[in-house]
């Protein structure tokens, strides 16, 4: 896996990303910090992939047991230290996954194993950051 930044240059902080599966990605600082507020923080991004590694551990998990998963998001709240490095210290995803008669048991096995096994992104955070979740299931029309 690999991936290349480019700043794009004087008069910002915005930077380029272009993933080795031929993906870009712009991000950019805060107006304070010399950006001008075009994309999302690289440390935005970094909770982007925590959400989405998680998010995609548990709609895999779900459809492989076979349950009728027809939604799902994350909402990923965080905190970060003080100080510099100013990492992640508590971070809490809020999961809301809808489906037709989707147990909420099956839902919460989903995530637990998203966290307890699976999900990369969140196990390197959690070096740093207490993670926390909740579960919503809804009823699917």
């Amino acid at each position: 896996m690999n991936c290349t930044i480019t700043w794009g240059g004087p008069g910002g902080m915005s930077f380029h990303a272009a993933t080795g599966t031929g993906h870009w990605v712009n991000m950019d600082g805060a107006p304070e910090g010399g950006g001008r507020n075009l994309a999302p923080r690289p440390m935005e991004m970094l909770l982007v992939g925590a959400g989405g590694c998680t998010a995609y551990d548990v709609v895999l998990i779900l459809q492989r047991g076979r349950h009728a998963v027809l939604g799902c998001s994350v909402d990923v709240q965080a905190e970060r230290a003080d100080v510099d490095p100013k990492v992640f210290t508590r971070i809490h995803l809020a999961f809301k996954v809808s489906g037709r008669a989707l147990p909420v048991a099956a839902v919460e096995r989903a995530v637990a194993l998203s966290h307890e096994k699976y999900c990369s992104a969140t196990a390197m955070l959690a070096h740093t950051a207490a993670i926390t979740h909740s579960v919503e299931v809804v009823e699917a029309p």
